[in-house]
């Protein structure tokens, strides 16, 4: 695998997590983030309710630091149980 990355670090990258809409996911996808970047302030969390408000996407503004842990990150959030997909 290379080095290379089209991305020049530090930078502001838009995490998106998708999952059931419950009343613990906001949280958890906060969680999985912050276990690799610290607090985030809520002004770089949005959501988005599905059309049937079933599932909800959470996207999480950092100021990412490198690709290895931008892959971190994917990889925690991606493993979990009640995450049906990343962006």
């Amino acid at each position: 695998m290379s080095d290379e990355t089209l991305l020049v670090f530090p930078c502001e990258f838009p995490v998106k997590i998708m999952g059931r809409h419950t009343p613990e996911f906001a949280a958890t996808a906060r969680t999985l983030v912050e276990n690799h970047t610290g607090p985030i302030s809520d002004a770089m969390i949005k959501s988005a309710l599905s059309k049937n408000g079933r599932f909800v996407s959470i996207t999480v503004t950092i100021s990412a630091q490198s690709q290895q842990q931008l892959d971190d990150i994917y990889q925690d959030v991606s493993a979990h149980a009640d995450v049906l997909m990343a962006l």
